[in-house]
């Protein structure tokens, strides 16, 4: 992996003979004469390490290591200096320097500092992905034939770069799907990088996906890596991804296409290597036919279809995953493993899930945290279903409203409620699925009454 270094530093000579030496051990190598021109390039390049001359003209080097530490954590730096002493040597230590050289630099010397540095920077990147790694992740649960052929079909298409699309209902673990691939990948040392595509606004997509520079627009205080960006080498996962507009639709068709943006306010080409893995809910068949998806885009996407089961399509794996659930959250709760009878794995066996796993999921949370007993009964799951199916069926079709405004309240009033229902009514999971925050759920709730509907 090529990393990028600069070198900064009022004499031509040091410049040159360090980029010289540094781009023979397979770096890129950028130089400033300045701290000013430092700061400028750190804020449009982001290099891996920095090797900061002490006495510069203007602005000195460890004005300019406070300013990179502060701003720019990540960031490793070496300082260099001429007239070292043991004072700015420990100073520079103190507010974050990896290391101090002294002039006349032996250059191997600096190749070894150097590396040992960079060695630093791919740890932390590594402890980073590690920590993504180590995220909760369910895998995916059963052994019906529709799951067992999903699991198989994962494991012949995940060491491949093909692009995969994941269809399925709410709540089937489109997600699960994307992180199984991307876990037995050529990829999975390597950035996974989840959008929703659905929960960003039109005029913020360009912004999330690509990144932005400082004054790009109002608010952009600070230059910021995209989505794509942070993607590179790994996997990006556009979630949900037909409810995008068409005009952002038309945005990642053309990154998609030619593997290379720009950032907003930016003029510098970055090239990036992903791999695309896409989700969604929606026929998109039928999304084309209505002119909501654009075909060039479909046909991007569709490499490789992948469908996931509903499951009241698979209702023999729900004792597994109930069960499964039901140690999950005992471990959570640090307490006695709660156990559920076969009675009441009947009754979970006749409701039909609209919601899916997810409110399965849902349902078995609320049994563990809620029944008083170790041992869960078919009368604790008894109401918990006959409630949930109060809004199995919810109506979200439109109905004739005199403006604009009317249906659009009309149906975010039904899309909620919908939501509310898939979640077992948890607000802080239906604020998480629907991309808002918590606060403005709960006043919607009030605004639109629905607290009362759930109380009938």
């Amino acid at each position: 992996m090529n990393n990028m270094i600069l070198v900064v530093d009022d004499e031509e000579s040091i410049c040159r003979s360090l980029k010289g030496i540094l781009s023979d051990e397979g770096h890129e190598v950028l130089t400033a004469p300045s701290g000013e021109e430092c700061l400028r390039i750190i804020e449009e390049e982001l290099p891996d390490l920095v090797l900061l001359d002490i006495w510069l003209p203007g602005v000195n080097g460890i004005e300019i290591l406070q300013s990179i530490k502060t701003n720019y954590p990540h960031i490793q730096v070496i300082m260099i200096s001429g007239h070292g002493t043991v004072e700015s040597a420990v100073r520079s230590t103190k507010l974050g320097a990896f290391d101090f050289i002294e002039k006349p630099l032996s250059l191997d010397k600096v190749v070894i500092i150097v590396n040992h540095a960079l060695d630093l920077v791919r740890l932390e990147e590594e402890n980073r992905l590690l920590r993504d790694r180590m995220m909760p992740f369910d895998e995916l649960q059963g052994e019906s034939k529709a799951i067992v052929e999903l699991r198989e079909m994962i494991q012949i298409i995940a060491p491949t770069n093909a692009w995969i699309l994941i269809m399925g209902e709410n709540g089937t673990g489109k997600e699960l799907v994307a992180r199984s691939i991307h876990k037995q990948s050529r990829r999975s040392n390597k950035p996974f990088i989840e959008v929703n595509c659905a929960a960003i606004p039109e005029e913020l997509i360009e912004s999330e996906l690509f990144g932005h520079e400082k004054g790009a627009f109002t608010g952009a205080t600070a230059k910021k890596r995209g989505k794509f960006d942070l993607a590179n080498e790994g996997i990006i996962f556009l979630d949900e991804v037909a409810d995008m507009s068409l005009n952002a639709q038309a945005k990642i068709l053309r990154i998609l296409q030619e593997k290379k943006f720009e950032r907003v306010g930016g003029t510098k080409i970055i090239e990036t290597d992903v791999r695309i893995l896409a989700a969604t809910n929606k026929d998109l068949e039928r999304e084309m036919e209505e002119e909501r998806f654009r075909q060039d885009l479909y046909y991007r996407l569709h490499v490789i279809p992948l469908l996931v089961p509903p499951l009241r399509e698979r209702k023999e794996d729900i004792p597994l995953l109930a069960n499964h659930f039901m140690k999950e959250f005992s471990l959570e709760e640090e307490g006695k493993q709660k156990t559920i009878t076969d009675d009441a794995l009947n009754v979970l066996m006749t409701h039909d899930w609209p919601g899916n796993v997810r409110e399965l999921k849902n349902i078995i949370e609320r049994l563990t945290i809620m029944t008083a007993t170790d041992v869960i009964a078919a009368q604790d799951i008894s109401p918990l279903i006959k409630e949930n199916k109060k809004f199995d069926h919810i109506d979200v079709t439109l109905h004739p409203a005199n403006s604009l405004k009317d249906a659009r309240r009309e149906f975010e009033k039904k899309y909620i409620l919908q939501k509310l229902a898939e979640n077992g009514w948890n607000v802080t999971k239906t604020a998480d699925s629907i991309g808002v925050e918590r606060s403005n759920l709960h006043k919607k709730i009030r605004n639109y009454g629905l607290d009362e509907i759930k109380k009938e």
